[in-house]
């Protein structure tokens, strides 16, 4: 295993615990709306520096 493949398996675990934290937490709302958030910022710094 590489360790680009297992750095991808490790972010895409925290983001599942993440996700488990928050359903648990009751803030599930607030982690949608800030990962889309952050997904449109990092689009648009991606289109501005590009």
């Amino acid at each position: 295993m590489s360790i680009n493949k297992f750095r991808s398996f490790l972010y895409s675990f925290a983001k599942l615990l993440g996700d488990i934290n928050s359903v648990k937490k009751g803030t599930v709302g607030k982690r949608i709306a800030r990962r889309a958030v952050g997904k449109a910022t990092g689009k648009a710094m991606n289109k501005l520096f590009k």
